[in-house]
């Protein structure tokens, strides 16, 4: 799909029931009966309003048209936030091209995110870097998904450097591998931990707590509220 025709209804890939949507150990939120769709925001259509629409055009004239149709996958604004969904092969020339060319200059990576959206099928793992431009005080997101079967994603250490820690936090709690990151260990959990614990199908686990006397079972064996 170009950003051309990603204009649509909004994409719906599953249902949550209860708060976090917990299986198998209990929904202890006390919202176990509620039940809630799991949507993505659709592609918007132009114009998509402020400086949203400059930074359009001149990423696509940075990239060249058949660079930019290739690796521009969606375009959304939601709440007042750009994000451009981004083939993952072409996300270090769509990143250096945010960074270096002179009326974009996102010069600062502010992290990344990782999220996991279990029901999208063949997208199960995203990573969203939260991109600035100081020069021009510009904000916008981009967004870059990978299947659970083939994690791989590439690093943009070389074009932000800020990237070292977060892709390793990333990679740490969410299993996402950053090809070409120089140094891509666990950063929170100790190096032998099985799985990465903010995966949707991660068990909730833990250890009993003590407090006042008391002893709290761990989320997984406390009192169902469904």
């Amino acid at each position: 799909m170009s950003a051309t025709d990603s204009d649509g209804p909004a994409e719906s890939i599953g249902v949550r029931h209860g708060m976090f949507g917990a299986e198998g150990s209990g929904d202890t939120s006390g919202y176990g009966r509620l039940v809630r769709p799991i949507t993505l925001p659709a592609g918007s259509p132009r114009p998509y309003g402020g400086y949203f629409d400059d930074v359009v055009d001149a990423l696509a004239t940075a990239l060249g048209e058949d660079i930019f149709s290739a690796a521009i996958e969606r375009v959304v604004v939601h709440r007042d936030e750009l994000t451009l969904d981004v083939s993952r092969d072409q996300l270090p020339a769509v990143a250096q091209a945010l960074r270096d060319e002179s009326s974009l200059r996102f010069e600062l990576c502010l992290g990344v995110s990782g999220v996991h959206y279990p029901a999208d099928t063949g997208r199960e793992l995203h990573a969203v870097y939260p991109l600035m431009s100081i020069t021009h005080n510009r904000r916008i997101l981009i967004e870059v998904a990978a299947p659970d079967a083939d994690p791989h994603i590439p690093s943009l250490f070389r074009v932000y450097p800020t990237t070292d820690w977060h892709e390793r936090e990333t990679y740490d709690f969410f299993g996402i591998i950053f090809d070409g990151h120089p140094s891509l260990t666990r950063i929170e959990m100790p190096d032998d931990w099985v799985g990465h614990p903010q995966r949707k199908d991660y068990p909730l686990g833990g250890i009993p707590v003590e407090y006042h006397g008391a002893e709290i079972p761990p989320p997984d064996e406390r009192r169902a509220y469904n």
